[in-house]
């Protein structure tokens, strides 16, 4: 989560791609999940892979405005021009 640069994002699924699991989808979430480092360890910049949020521990609103001070344009809780801001590893 770390590698995801400031002002991107990443997915569930790239991530687990990442570490080599690409099924690990739900692992990735439930990591995210119990990440106590958030926010030095990024986990807010890991969304689904629709453009979509997903969760984040401390609250969706949360999530919005850690990617939203990031310069992440967000509309109905969906990424805005998803793919113009999506990390692949």
């Amino acid at each position: 989560m770390g590698r995801i640069p400031k002002g991107r994002v990443s997915t569930y699924g790239d991530l687990a791609k990442y570490v080599g699991k690409p099924t690990a989808v739900r692992a990735v979430g439930n990591a995210c999940n119990q990440n106590p480092f958030a926010p030095h360890v990024p986990c807010h910049r890991v969304v689904s892979s629709n453009g979509g949020l997903g969760g984040f521990a401390q609250g969706l609103p949360q999530k919005i405005k850690l990617l939203k001070k990031e310069g992440i344009r967000i509309q109905k809780n969906e990424i805005v021009d998803f793919e113009s801001v999506r990390f692949r590893f």
